[in-house]
């Protein structure tokens, strides 16, 4: 017998803020792929490519992670955007980008942000998705997700997901990592390459961050780039003074 969902408070996100005054439309609003717009060959496809780019977060769809089954039966009709998104999300290539190399915390917010267009609310809902995970498989967690009222709600059947009401920060899909900072760190990327630590801690600027305020040492390069240069003290030999034109002249003859 599953677990039902553990209830949540969903805190304040920019997508659960009504919009107000004239219409919210700058560069930052999403481009809304519909099935219905389709009128030719390049329309379908680029509803598949927008598809690629939010699920897997490919931005050229690579020839290996391509699913040609799941588009061929998108581009006749027998599949809805809906189960298109179901099944690249439940793909092979999905559980080897995301899936496998990432702990179900973190790849809970990541597959909301794929599939729902929005991050996770706090820890709670984390774990209450993580419980379904654990009790459902990754499937039954992709099929509640895309089942479920919010997605009904915001993409419908026909609409590819995209990252809703985005005020602030690029997309999801462009800054969230395929592998988080425990699996580098298992894998031995973070712990063993030293280069990280060399240049975070030991160079000349970061030491000088964590100098006191007012510490003389902080201005050492300010104080060498204001210096004087060229202007040293001239070199000068008895031999190289003309005494006589020194002296004042004031007539007659000098002897």
């Amino acid at each position: 017998m599953s677990l039902p969902l553990l209830k949540y408070k969903p805190s304040s996100q920019n997508h659960r803020v009504a919009s107000f005054g004239v219409a919210d439309l700058n560069e930052d609003t999403p481009y809304i792929y519909r099935i219905e717009d389709v009128s030719s060959y390049t329309d379908i496809q680029n509803i598949i490519w927008a598809s690629y780019r939010q699920i897997f977060s490919e931005h050229e769809i690579l020839k290996f992670n391509r699913q040609k089954t799941l588009e061929s039966q998108l581009k006749t009709g027998s599949l809805s955007v809906r189960d298109f998104i179901r099944g690249l999300a439940k793909s092979e290539t999905y559980y080897r980008l995301v899936v496998s190399s990432n702990n179900n915390y973190r790849l809970v917010d990541i597959t909301l942000k794929r599939v729902l267009g929005r991050a996770s609310y706090n820890k709670d809902e984390q774990i209450a998705w993580s419980i379904v995970i654990g009790t459902k498989g990754f499937g039954g967690f992709v099929d509640a997700l895309v089942d479920s009222e919010e997605y009904t709600q915001n993409f419908g059947d026909n609409i590819v997901p995209y990252q809703r009401k985005r005020m602030e920060g690029r997309p999801h899909n462009l800054v969230t990592p395929r592998y988080g900072q425990d699996f580098r760190e298992k894998v031995g990327t973070v712990e063993t390459d030293w280069r990280f630590t060399l240049e975070k801690f030991y160079t000349r600027k970061f030491q000088e961050k964590r100098l006191p305020e007012g510490d003389p040492r902080k201005y050492a390069d300010m104080a060498a780039s204001v210096g004087g240069k060229g202007n040293y003290a001239q070199k000068l030999s008895a031999f190289d003074i003309d005494y006589l034109s020194a002296v004042p002249y004031r007539g007659g003859s000098r002897r």
